[in-house]
């Protein structure tokens, strides 16, 4: 079946499909049909009142259209109330959208009731950090100022997801039982649906799909706009996933499909292949245009070089796992002997001297999108996450091992009691996150040229990409069938120091999606919706889905595909639109053709996204680095002549898109990304058309008398014989540990730290403790936020592997499940401890921490009798035999935690000897 035919057979339903939304106000780049159309995404639809207003419009028109049906006479009259209604929504949720093909440099499309100066997608008010309104903290806490809060922020439920288990919960939050999430999510998600069932993607049957990923915050936004997720291995249109792609379903993707990751794209956010890649462009085109990382080292092969470099400038180095995130595995040593042998690690000079605001050190959060390699277009998103430190920073080598100090991970420094969150999402320099705009005009007050400071941070991005740039292009080559299948979101954390150049920490590859705050809501949602509506959902009915996925007409090979439109081609192909307007290059080839409509079309719908490649001096800055007859970047001395040019016939689509964009012949269609409105753009504060609502995870209200009675009931159901299940012990012990968990984060005093470390590190697994631990002297804010996070990261994964735990059915003897949910719910810790302790004892066995019984299992442990006696037995239930204990090497470092007070003092004093780092 031709395309053409496709397209006016969809043409034909279209009136059925769209009765209650204007299309063109959710779908753009081409007419509804067309292979160019893609589907628009807007962050107001998230609001309930425009979604209200989107869903009372439906009950109106059908009522119009009864009374249609009764009487002829008056369906001009009903014709034009039809017309109002439907104009009256458009109004609120998507108003006058104006179409590419009339206006192709147009940027309006998350507000479009208003055009923007320069096409920009935030207002023109900026919010100043002088004010009327003052909010002050202690001298450890940062100082922030704000003015012109808008009204209070329309609250409804964002839940939080549940593969990021705790570590998204605030710490005086947190989960009272499975049944109730599940309720409020299905509650959530059936409104959700609701408003998409009206959108033009319900109607095209538009699907996606979730592998290994944050999924709450994403997952509203595809419902609303109407998206349907799906399970099958390649019945989607949109794939989001955490990890890596699998070469298979890269192979077998149609046009019309995305995914958002790029194969081999680990040579970008692996730390240890990150440093390598740059450290090759180092050597091969000088230290000084590749100067953008700490210098390091991978042990234990480069011991000797690390040994060499310490000691001709010495200094705190900071170690890192090669393949990890969210700060786990992180510490800082004052000499290499600390740091353990047996494990790959990259080890970085330490920056001592950080950008701080009002004592704290911060790093940045810059979102990058790539769009394509070959040719290479790389977004900076308009607004980014700073993430301050909650203790002050301090130079002193004994503070190296507070990680709340050195360390602005979110997900570490959360824990501390003293980490403050922003309650309005126009508060965007109030506590320890800001925003990037909040930031430059912080820094632009204190005369700071933050022009320069925004050119170097493109300039490192640019620069980082182009060192990993060639492996990517020639796997996109070999695995990717169709262009504009794959794209990517990059996390780049950015460290600046006190001269403001920014020095590239890692690359993430998924970065969080995660919200705790209306801030994060605000930046997270405009960034997802923008992305999407910026990479293109082609818009394809199911009809035209089938057609492409016909192996007959489907495309296997991008490069395939490209060498044909070169060699066949023969003559140059000169378009109708080339006649009426001259570029830099006269003569295009088709894949030329489309490349550069392809690009154009994703530059007028960028929403807040700015490109920093290619620009107007992209190639004088950037072209020496790139090999003049195929614009692939140069990365190794022999790549010339031996790898792409025997492969592919020679091209250079950077040459051409650069000529074609930005030549003095194309001065007509020149993109409006200057620098100048590239920096005002970053300074501005990000607004949107329509509030985002966020509401923090709601607690059910708990019951003490209740808990106590249903607590004596299973306790005697307990005694008599009954047992529970493995999930219902995983869930008991999920809580409880939350229950410990929060103690921690709210009371610094607690006195069961060394407990909680004991057991960590004899259970092992994936938790990581810092080495330095046992610098220490007395408890602190600090420490306690540092086993807080360990025991945090440990109930992530003991939730993940419980989730295999599913009860079906009641079992035989076993505690009822309605009965023992209902228990979860109002029980407080001493009824989970207790529950657990006589479920110990009467069996003897330990479900919560071992699937079956064998030679491996320890014997039950007596447990104390009192408050807290199941924790204080807990570390005896671990067998150190029994468990891959990938921490064992930390054993050392633990011993001083059960010495007496005497000892601790002695390693205080001697820790106290050792002179500042300079």
């Amino acid at each position: 079946m031709p395309a053409s035919s496709l397209c006016d057979a969809h043409n034909n339903c279209a009136e059925k499909c769209f009765k209650y939304i204007k299309q063109d106000d959710w779908v753009t780049s081409g007419k509804l049909g067309s292979r160019e159309a893609v589907l628009v995404f807007r962050t107001n639809i998230l609001n309930p009142k425009t979604r209200k207003t989107l869903l009372e419009t439906t009950p109106e028109q059908v009522k119009l259209k009864n009374v249609e049906a009764t009487s002829t006479q008056s369906g001009v009259v009903l014709e034009k109330a039809m017309s109002s209604a439907i104009c009256k929504t458009n109004a609120t949720i998507g108003q006058a959208y104006v179409s590419v093909e009339k206006s192709p440099n147009s940027n309006d499309l998350r507000n479009p009731v208003k055009k923007l100066h320069g096409s920009f997608s935030s207002c023109d008010t900026s919010v100043s950090s002088d004010g009327d309104e003052t909010v002050q903290y202690n001298e450890k806490k940062p100082r922030v100022q704000q003015k012109n809060r808008n009204a209070a922020i329309v609250e409804i439920e964002v839940n939080l997801n549940k593969e990021s288990g705790y570590n998204s919960i605030p710490a005086t939050q947190f989960n009272t039982g499975s049944n109730t999430s599940e309720e409020d999510q299905e509650a959530s998600s059936e409104e959700d649906k609701e408003c998409g069932i009206n959108m033009p993607a319900h109607q095209l049957q538009i699907t996606y799909k979730f592998i290994q990923t944050e999924t709450k915050l994403l997952r509203k936004i595809f419902n609303v706009h109407g998206l349907t997720e799906v399970q099958g291995e390649s019945n989607f249109n949109l794939l989001w996933t955490g990890v890596h792609m699998k070469l298979d379903t890269l192979r077998n993707l149609a046009l019309y499909q995305r995914v958002n990751h790029f194969p081999r794209s680990y040579e970008l956010t692996r730390k240890d292949r990150l440093y390598k890649n740059i450290e090759r462009m180092q050597h091969l085109r000088g230290m000084k245009h590749f100067d953008i990382v700490p210098q390091s080292f991978i042990l234990p092969l480069e011991s000797r070089d690390l040994l060499f470099a310490h000691n001709k400038h010495r200094g705190p180095w900071i170690v890192k796992p090669a393949a990890s995130s969210r700060g786990r595995g992180i510490f800082i040593v004052n000499s290499p002997d600390q740091i353990p042998q047996d494990e790959q690690v990259l080890v970085s000079k330490y920056i001592v001297d950080p950008l701080c605001i009002d004592g704290h050190k911060c790093d940045l959060r810059v979102y990058v999108l790539v769009t394509s390699f070959d040719p290479l277009i790389i977004y900076l998103y308009e607004e980014g996450i700073v993430r301050l430190a909650t203790v002050r920073y301090d130079r002193n080598a004994d503070n190296l091992w507070n990680p709340c100090m050195h360390l602005c991970n979110y997900s570490i420094n959360k824990y501390h009691s003293d980490y403050i969150r922003s309650s309005d999402a126009q508060d965007e320099d109030v506590g320890h996150k800001w925003t990037l705009s909040a930031l430059l005009r912080h820094l632009k007050l204190q005369g700071c040229d933050t022009h320069l400071l925004m050119l170097n941070i493109e300039d490192l991005i640019i620069k980082a990409v182009l060192a990993c740039a060639q492996t990517i292009i020639s796997a996109c080559r070999m695995f990717v069938p169709n262009a504009n299948n794959c794209f990517e979101l990059y996390g780049f954390d950015i460290l600046i120091d006190n001269t403001l150049k920014p020095w590239l920490l890692e690359v993430n590859l998924s970065p969080s999606m995660g919200v705790d705050s209306p801030l994060d809501t605000k930046v997270k949602a405009c960034l997802v919706t923008d992305l999407l509506t910026c990479v293109g959902i082609p818009a394809f009915s199911p009809e035209m889905r089938s057609h492409y996925n016909s192996k007959s007409s489907q495309i296997r090979s991008s490069s395939c595909h490209r060498q044909v439109d070169t060699t066949e081609s023969g003559i140059a192909i000169r378009s109708t639109k080339t006649k009426k307007k001259t570029f830099g290059l006269i003569q295009l080839t088709q894949e030329e053709q489309r490349i550069l409509r392809s690009a154009r079309l994703q530059y007028s719908r960028r929403g807040g996204f700015v490109r920093i490649f290619p620009t107007d001096d992209t190639m004088q800055r950037y072209g020496h680095f790139l090999d003049s007859a195929n614009g692939i970047p140069i990365s190794t001395p022999n790549v010339q002549g031996q790898t792409f040019q025997t492969l592919v016939t020679q091209h250079n689509y950077n040459q051409m898109l650069h000529s074609n964009l930005y030549c003095l012949g194309s001065r007509s269609l020149k993109d409006d990304n200057c620098q100048e409105n590239r920096i005002r753009q970053y300074e501005r504060a990000l607004e949107t058309d329509s509030e985002i609502p966020f509401l923090k995870k709601q607690i059910v209200e708990k019951c003490e008398e209740e808990g106590r009675r249903l607590r004596k009931q299973l306790l005697k159901k307990i005694g008599s014989g009954s047992t529970l299940t493995h999930f219902q012990a995983r869930q008991t012990f999920s809580l409880y540990l939350e229950s410990v968990l929060r103690r921690l984060t709210q009371d610094p005093k607690d006195s069961h730290e060394k407990i909680i470390l004991k057991f960590l590190n004899r259970y092992g697994g994936g938790v990581k403790p810092p080495v330095l631990f046992r610098n220490t002297l007395n408890v602190s804010k600090a420490r306690s936020a540092m086993v807080a996070k360990l025991l945090g990261d440990f109930l992530e994964l003991y939730k993940r592997d419980t989730e295999a735990y599913v009860d079906s059915f009641d079992h035989f003897g076993m505690i009822p499940t309605s009965a023992y949910s209902l228990f979860l719910i109002h029980a407080q810790e001493s009824d989970l401890e207790a529950v657990l302790t006589h479920h110990t004892n009467v069996t003897g066995i330990m479900p919560f921490l071992y699937n079956r019984c064998g030679l491996s299992v320890p014997p039950t442990p007596p447990i104390p009798s009192g408050l807290h006696g199941f924790l204080r037995a807990l570390p005896a239930m671990v067998s150190a035999s029994g468990f891959s204990r990938d921490v064992s090497k930390y054993d050392g470092y633990f011993k001083s935690c059960d010495k007496n007070l005497e000892d601790v003092h002695d390693i205080s004093l001697r820790s106290r000897s050792t002179r500042d780092f300079k």
